[in-house]
């Protein structure tokens, strides 16, 4: 299974930018999507899941900011940020897990300028 980031870019603080995560090769079913992030410097901490009946849930730091959302048909996990602060600069990375493994995405960059 490979995954593939898109939508990363620089905006300006209080911009939106929305991410999304195609899945492909030897997907059978589908999986809960999740979506981490990993600033300059820091570890990498869990920003947002969505489970197979579409239950969400969101780190603090995003909640009433950043919506997930999925569309199985397509194999595709979106991130829609708004309200963009410079904090939340940094690498997202989507993750699919299903079946008893995780697969992980390559990151996107988002850049937030004050």
């Amino acid at each position: 299974v490979q995954l593939q980031a898109f939508g990363g870019g620089l905006v300006q603080a209080g911009g939106s930018l929305r991410l999304s995560c195609a899945a492909s090769g030897s997907i059978f079913g589908v999986g809960v999507w999740s979506w981490y992030r990993q600033a300059p410097g820091k570890q990498r901490e869990f920003v947002a899941i969505i489970t197979v009946g579409e239950s969400r849930n969101y780190a603090d730091s995003v909640k009433g900011r950043f919506t997930v959302s999925r569309d199985n048909a397509k194999n595709t996990v979106y991130l829609q940020l708004n309200s963009l602060k410079p904090e939340d600069t940094a690498d997202y990375y989507c993750k699919l897990s299903q079946h008893g493994s995780d697969y992980w995405g390559k990151g996107t960059l988002v850049t937030v300028s004050s």
